[in-house]
């Protein structure tokens, strides 16, 4: 079947109206297990099966629930490809919003709504393909197992780490994954289109530095001062200057915006090509060196009681193969007054950008944006394919979407008035139909 077959304006429309219904059930995950993905869960399913798609729902603690459905392929010898999305939302404060941010409304050509660009434009474009699909009976040439975390925004404990540990057998036959955050379009200042390609993430470090001294009056000199120990430390810690470091997937970005704008490409600073990548250059310039930002402290119980202990957590996030460089580097600054324990560990990923997946992502962008450019980028946080990369599957994010040059899209991720271009996400559901249909 040809993808001509498939009515493409009812796939557009489908999405739209998919991803605002959505948004209006809200799905806020406030972290420590207080999350609520059952309503959205429900009507996932319930959009599943009205095509005559059936899918388990997986509840991993109170309204904790995932959804898995399987898509047979005709070609059973193949591995299967995993296309996954999660249902929860960060928290929001309504009061700092001009829209309702659970209304779902389409408004300047815009989406908006908490979820619109984190994940819920994906999730619609992932119900809308297999809804078409099953609709004009298309089959794929591999099996496609279509999962709906819970969770991912506060560490997957009762999404992907809680199926992949406990329920394995559903991933079994799989190989590769896709996901967020990539296949967006990011204008560089050349006016050429870039579509930014996830194949690499930063790994994490969360850690809590803790200094001990002698405690007293708040009146006394206290050359022991824990606080003071601490405080030193975590100024050194946050003002570091980390030096730069190519990895495979920087050079191949970083190298491209350099051909594209005429610069030279100098590995041991990329920091100036920056500027030609707009909003993108926030979270890139992370991407470029490890970092370590001291995020909480705690320390005292009263004015005049200096404390025995203090303490502080700091997010360290570093590039693939330079963990051991992070957590010896945040040591020696830290001095071995402080110690230094591991609250959160996640590994970084860095996949290649090459092979049948990769060629059929860059077949389905030059079908739709013939001048559009795939590159690969690397991203400084993580998504559920870090938990799937335990059972051996390769993930990539591929989610796509046309955004306009003027957009700062990655100030709308967890941000205030998050929204999707309604044009941008007619694009990327007939992209993501395209390059499914091929891989």
């Amino acid at each position: 079947m040809h993808m001509s077959e498939i009515d493409l304006n009812l796939l557009e429309e489908d999405c739209i109206k998919m991803c605002q219904e959505l948004i209006r059930i809200p799905s806020v995950n406030f972290g420590e297990g207080r999350g609520d993905e059952k309503a959205v869960a429900d009507y996932v399913a319930a959009k599943l099966a009205e095509v005559g798609i059936a899918s388990e729902l997986i509840v991993t603690g109170e309204n904790r629930v995932n959804v898995v459905a399987k898509i047979e392929g005709s070609n059973q010898s193949r591995p299967g490809l995993v296309l996954h999305g999660h249902l929860d939302v960060v928290p929001v404060n309504a009061a700092d919003w001009s829209v309702d941010p659970f209304g779902g409304i389409i408004k300047d050509g815009y989406i908006w709504g908490r979820g619109a660009v984190d994940m819920k434009d994906m999730d619609a474009m992932i119900l809308a393909v297999a809804r078409a699909w099953k609709r004009s009976g298309f089959i794929p040439d591999r099996n496609i197992l279509i999962v709906f975390f819970a969770d991912e925004e506060a560490g997957s404990e009762y999404g992907s780490r809680w199926l992949v540990k406990n329920r394995p057998e559903i991933f079994a036959g799989y190989s590769e994954a896709i996901s967020e955050v990539g296949g967006f379009s990011v204008t560089l200042d050349t006016g050429d289109r870039l579509y930014f390609v996830e194949g690499a993430q930063k790994g994490i470090n969360w850690l809590k530095l803790t200094a001990k001294g002698a405690a007293g009056h708040g009146s006394f000199i206290n050359n022991e001062n824990a606080i003071t120990k601490l405080s030193k430390a975590i100024a050194r810690i946050g003002s570091h200057e980390w030096p730069q470091i190519e990895t495979k997937t920087g050079a191949k970005f970083f190298r491209k915006i350099a051909e594209l704008t005429g610069n030279a490409y100098d590995a041991s600073n990329v920091r100036p090509l920056l500027k030609h990548i707009g909003g993108a250059a926030r979270m890139m310039g992370a991407t470029i060196q490890n970092t370590s930002n001291p995020t909480m402290l705690e320390a005292g119980y009263k004015a005049n009681v200096i404390p025995q202990v203090a303490s502080a957590v700091v997010d360290g996030r570093f590039l693939p193969g330079y963990e051991e460089d992070l957590l010896k580097t945040i040591a020696e600054i830290a001095g071995p007054d402080i110690e230094i324990e591991v609250l959160v560990r996640d590994k970084a990923l860095e996949v290649e950008f090459s092979g049948p997946l990769v060629d059929a992502m860059c077949a389905a962008i030059a079908e739709f944006d013939p001048e559009g450019i795939p590159v690969p980028y690397l991203m400084s946080g993580g998504t559920d394919n870090k938990a799937l990369s335990d059972l051996g599957i390769v993930g990539y994010g591929f989610s796509p979407v046309k955004l306009p040059p003027e957009l700062d899209f990655f100030a709308l991720f967890h941000g205030v008035d998050e929204r999707i271009p309604v044009d941008g996400l007619k694009f990327g559901v007939k992209v993501l139909n395209s390059f499914l249909q091929r891989c």
